[in-house]
């Protein structure tokens, strides 16, 4: 091995990291063992080759050696690879070679166990294990086994000999070129399972096959391929998640008697005699193969991809209906994070709720599209149309990766039998239990959330009873309207409690949610953003929506804000009111937030944190529910949401109703003025009231409140589940003429 050749290998890495968007994410890392380590990994593309001995050797700090198929080494490429520490398959003496170098631990390998590539990740028959390839099918190689049970065989009979048979001890020292027995090293070889997993897997053209097709003629087929697959992978940006699973042990492999036997054996053994206790090495040698490959697959970052056609394949309908498939993919991966077992990709670190709103990170639709795209799924008016015989594993084996990705998808996480057991269950479940299933979770997790919330930050001075803060949910009639409610900045569900319980009584189902720091302390809601309400908020709409057929949402203050975000993002949103939209302050406190928040920054940057202004008073109009100190940072999170929803107003085209009071103290009736003119809904109205208070959904006259919301849900659920009125349909008598501001007097 040239260290020469790894820095070298260390600059092109570089390089190619700076040209590429490819992320290389390590996980257990503590896994490796200090001693000599053979890593035993699963082989997709030809990116391993160079990539693992790179950074295996920066992790360990060893030369890492690795075995490769003979036909790469070729001209300078092959020299390159010998100098970097690779050893052809084909090496006379690549077997001594590993032995020696692992008994002095001078050297750690890298064994593909499947032998080759395996392009359409096919690595299971009825159970177990076996390899699909261009020729055929084959069981994994016992080869790192074998190699490792050698290396301890070895280590273990020249231990013995140099105590009882010196001869025999200092021939095979010979044989293995060391200068004495003390060369050797105590630390015992072990096995590490590593898997390496690709996200995303979208071969395309892409500028270095382009490149190649100008360069080369006729480039054949394979090479052509696996340019595409991997220059696509490479330049587009790939995940590519490193992991180590727990090292295997090989000593106790050689406890049996015929083996230990031969070990102390007085007699002369070379290094390729076939010794009597041969059969039972080789038995040994299966078992420990068969946990490592168990081991290297059940390591298998599991990403959306995965689990979306997991749940297409298992279906067993061909007409698959999109939210169902999304609601699936939801629970999947909420079982499978709640009771452990799989591997999931970072992207699940966050809530999932996004599957059954607005898919804003484009995971369903980036599949189906790319599905659509390999003719594995069709549109067939609402539904998706599956083409069962492109999810089959019958293909040609060099163009798998290009001519039909989503069964390789598929096959990659065909081993985690666990993870496909619960798939199986979901994908025969009905939708309306899916729907049940879904409600369940997420207002069962919502609850959870509030408990540990409040027991880690509340306080005797500070909070309010947990009845304030708690998410609630009122139950309607026959599952058919639902209206998700959202509370206010500082506030709790308990602020919106009279409004629910006045929808309920209309037969409306309606659920609270809290929004995230609230209902706990102040300190919970200073280390909160918007982005963490609108996660609050979009589970509160899964809730409702999973619950009934039809869903309007609205809110109070900066929940109205949240709600008036939720109808531009999710067109099945069929209504939205807003109460007291903060679009404008007029508190005088909230004024000078910025200049507060650059001086908390400033301080910060000196290490100055006891000179930070964290917190404002505040003298809530309703005690009992608001907290009494209001957070810096939380003002500035209530500004970037209404900073990033006002652009967006004119969007909004669903049926709206904007509620304000012209004498709020806090919120600046202009602007809700303001948030009216800019909707795009041409359904719209706005209701003025003269109470001089901002929480008007609370307190005398709040009634007169509630019944302008109930008219204009009445109005909207007497229509058919559609964003505009049907024709012919007359204008019901409670409703006011629509797109003009009306004035409501309070006593």
């Amino acid at each position: 091995m040239n260290r020469f050749a790894y820095r070298t290998t260390g600059l092109a890495i570089k390089t190619i990291a700076g040209l590429t968007r490819a992320r290389l994410n390590i996980h257990d890392a503590d896994h490796i063992p200090h001693g000599p380590t053979i890593f035993v990994v699963n082989h997709f593309t030809r990116i391993e080759t160079f990539l693992l001995p790179y950074h295996l050797h920066r992790l360990t700090g060893k030369p890492v050696w690795a075995l490769a198929a003979p036909e790469l080494f070729v001209g300078r490429f092959g020299r390159y690879l010998e100098q970097l520490g690779a050893v052809s398959t084909q090496s006379p003496d690549r077997d001594r070679l590993m032995v020696k170098t692992l008994l002095t631990a001078e050297a750690c390998w890298i064994v593909f166990p499947e032998g080759r590539m395996v392009k359409n990740k096919k690595i299971m028959e009825k159970g177990r294990y076996m390899i699909s390839y261009a020729g055929g099918k084959h069981p994994p190689h016992t080869g790192a086994a074998t190699l490792a049970l050698r290396t301890e065989f070895y280590r273990q009979r020249i231990a013995d000999t140099a105590r009882c048979n010196p001869p025999e001890a200092q021939r095979l020292i010979d044989r293995f070129e060391l200068a004495s027995a003390a060369r050797v090293s105590p630390q015992t070889t072990r096995i590490v399972p590593v898997n390496l997993t690709y996200y995303p897997l979208r071969a395309r053209e892409n500028a270095l096959s382009r490149l190649a097709g100008r360069m080369v003629e006729e480039l054949p087929d394979r090479v052509a391929e696996e340019i595409m697959t991997e220059g696509a992978m490479l330049l587009s940006g790939v995940d590519i998640d490193l992991r180590f699973g727990e090292p295997i042990e090989i000593q106790k492999n050689l406890s049996c008697q015929k083996i230990q036997c031969d070990i102390q054996s007085p007699a002369s053994i070379g290094f390729d005699d076939a010794i009597p206790s041969r059969k039972f090495m080789r038995q040994e040698a299966l078992k420990i193969m068969q946990r490592y490959m168990s081991a290297i697959y059940r390591m298998t970052t599991v990403n959306h991809d995965h689990l979306f056609v997991a749940c297409l394949k298992k279906s067993p309908v061909s007409r698959i209906d999109k939210e169902n498939l999304k609601r699936r993919v939801f629970l999947v991966s909420q079982l499978e994070v709640d009771s452990g077992g799989v591997y999931f990709h970072n992207s699940f670190d966050k809530t999932q709720v996004h599957l059954l709103t607005d898919d804003r990170y484009r995971k369903f639709s980036e599949f189906v599209d790319f599905a659509m795209e390999k003719g594995v799924l069709a549109s067939n008016g609402g539904l998706l149309e599956k083409n069962t015989t492109r999810l089959a594993s019958m293909f040609d084996f060099h163009r798998s990766r290009i001519d039909n990705p989503i069964a390789v998808m598929a096959n990659e996480v065909e081993p985690l039998t666990r993870l496909q057991r619960r798939i199986t269950r979901l994908c025969w479940q009905p939708g309306f239990w899916l729907k049940r299933k879904v409600s369940r979770l997420l207002i069962k997790r919502a609850l959870d959330e509030f408990n540990r919330d409040y027991q880690t930050f509340s306080t005797l001075k500070a909070s309010k009873p947990k009845d304030v803060g708690r998410p609630f949910l009122i139950k309607g009639d026959r599952r058919r309207v639902g209206v998700v409610l959202a509370h206010g900045y500082m506030a709790a569900p308990a602020e919106v409690r009279g409004l629910a319980d006045y929808l309920g009584k209309m037969g409306f189902w309606v659920y609270a949610p809290r929004m995230k720091g609230h209902g706990t302390a102040p300190e919970d809601l200073a280390g909160c953003t918007f982005q963490d309400w609108i996660d609050s908020m979009d589970s509160g709409y899964a809730v409702i929506s999973n619950l009934c057929r039809r869903v309007f949402a609205g809110g109070f203050s900066t929940g109205a804000g949240l709600a008036l975000d939720l109808a531009q993002r999710v067109p099945a949103v069929e209504g939205v009111f807003a109460v007291s939209t903060p679009l404008r302050l007029n508190d005088m406190a909230a004024r000078f937030v910025p200049a507060v928040d650059v001086w908390n920054r400033f301080m910060e940057r000196f290490n100055l944190d006891e000179a930070k202004k964290t917190f404002v008073d505040n003298h809530p109009e309703n005690p009992q529910i608001n907290y009494f100190k209001n957070p810096i940072a939380g003002v500035r999170e209530l500004e970037r949401l209404m900073s990033s929803l006002e652009p967006r107003l004119p969007l909004i085209t669903a049926p709206a109703l904007v509620v304000q009071s012209r004498e709020d103290p806090v919120v600046n009736p202009k602007g809700t003025e303001k948030i009216f003119k800019l909707l795009g809904s041409t359904d719209k109205q706005m209701v003025l009231f003269n109470f001089q208070r901002h929480g008007i959904l609370l307190g005398d006259g709040a009634n007169r409140v509630y019944r302008a919301i109930g008219d204009f849900l009445d109005h909207l659920r007497k229509r058919p589940s559609t964003a505009s009125p049907a024709v012919g349909e007359p204008p019901t008598e409670a409703a006011p003429k629509r797109g003009e501001p009306r004035v409501e007097e309070s006593n």
